[in-house]
């Protein structure tokens, strides 16, 4: 009979050998143009296709994955420095048992991390981070000095944007953030409640041409998402849209986005974890 250190030695085996999950930061220049959602939808799509998904509510008091999920969460992020709780204890399961971690009140103080508080952050991330091929950082709007050094640490970040022209202004605002922060960060943009698909293109293109002139920078299409009425009908039912209307066009847009980003073939942009680039930023001021 085996014991059970023995048994526990394997599993670390196991864990020792996985790649830690890539990380990826939605981000956006100004509110209201779909980021949550989209989050959540990607990342149900994303299980859909075999993957292992958590989302990071990080929009700092004004948190709302839960709420589009029709959740309400016991623990929160908050929680695993106040009460020192392991990371696993905190995530919650929405629809389709999708793991979140939300980010409740007091957020704010989390970023203000001393040495002994970052160890413990860093040693619980990278226990979680075995456990998943993806990790979502859904970031408030806006770009803050704590917000930039969080979406820069990750190993790729998408710049959520709208085809009007104030929401491209914004977009373009925090792409210069983040390529001053961070010029080798891998950006994509996802252009939501476009009109047409050539809009939306437009859009990008637009867009890319100004971050190449201005910031000779580049930036990628990550996918075009329409204007599509059940998006609204299913927020106000406080369900994903691939989950209340999985025919409609834009759960077809996110589905065909979401295939083409699998078979890229791309590998994690840096050999850097997440918490090693995460701890150089805070502690380098």
């Amino acid at each position: 009979m085996k014991d059970q250190a023995e048994i526990l030695r394997r599993r670390m085996q196991e864990l020792d050998g996985k790649p830690q999950a890539k990380t990826i930061a939605i981000a956006s220049g100004k509110g209201g143009v779909g980021k949550s959602n989209f989050s959540i939808n990607f990342a149900l799509q994303l299980m859909k296709n075999g993957k292992k998904v958590l989302i990071f509510d990080l929009d700092i008091g004004m948190g709302n994955i839960d709420i589009l999920m029709g959740k309400s969460p016991t623990r929160t992020f908050v929680d695993l420095f106040r009460e020192e709780m392991s990371i696993h204890d905190i995530i919650e399961l929405g629809p389709e048992s999708l793991p979140y971690i939300a980010g409740g009140s007091g957020l704010s103080h989390i970023f203000e991390l001393d040495q002994v508080k970052f160890t413990y952050f860093q040693d619980e991330y990278e226990k979680l981070s075995k456990s998943f091929d993806y990790i979502l950082f859904d970031m408030g709007a806006g770009a803050t000095q704590d917000s930039l050094n969080f979406i820069s640490s990750a190993h790729e970040a998408i710049v959520v944007t709208t085809p009007e022209p104030t929401s491209i202004t914004d977009g373009y605002a925090m792409i210069k953030h983040l390529v001053h922060k961070d010029k080798n960060l891998p950006l994509k943009i996802l252009v939501n409640r476009s009109l047409s698909e050539k809009n939306g293109r437009a859009t990008f293109d637009r867009l890319s041409l100004v971050v190449k002139r201005f910031l000779d920078s580049e930036v990628t299409l990550l996918g075009v998402l329409p204007d599509d009425r059940s998006v609204l009908e299913a927020v106000n039912k406080q369900r994903p849209f691939v989950i209340d209307r999985p025919n409609s066009s834009v759960s077809r847009a996110i589905g065909k986005l979401v295939h083409s980003y699998l078979n890229e073939g791309h590998l994690q942009s840096s050999p850097r974890s997440f918490v090693d680039k995460l701890k150089r930023f805070v502690f380098e001021r």
